[in-house]
């Protein structure tokens, strides 16, 4: 199952955006963000053995909180530029 983003563009004023494939290898929920660009807050949740397609800079950081039962904790931080995918590989 793929997610494609569809709202929470990114602002006008950054011109070089890639494309990010996560997927959420685990058995749990995840909650995703990305907070350290200017002017966007990037936040999904992603369901186990999803793959969730989005548009980010090179060096937006996308933050995965794993959640189990009622707890949620940080578990991982990636670079975007490592979940880049070719755009002759996405279809959005």
């Amino acid at each position: 199952m793929t997610m494609t983003q569809t709202f929470d563009l990114l602002p006008s004023q950054y011109n070089h955006r890639i494309i990010c494939d996560y997927i959420n290898a685990t058995n749990f929920i995840q909650i995703v963000r990305i907070t350290n660009i200017t002017n966007w807050y990037f936040e999904r949740v992603v369901f186990p053995q999803q793959h969730l397609l989005f548009k980010a800079l090179p060096d937006a950081q996308l933050e995965i909180h794993t959640s189990e039962i009622a707890t949620a904790m940080k578990t991982d931080k990636i670079k975007c530029e490592s979940l880049q995918i070719h755009e002759d590989f996405a279809t959005f």
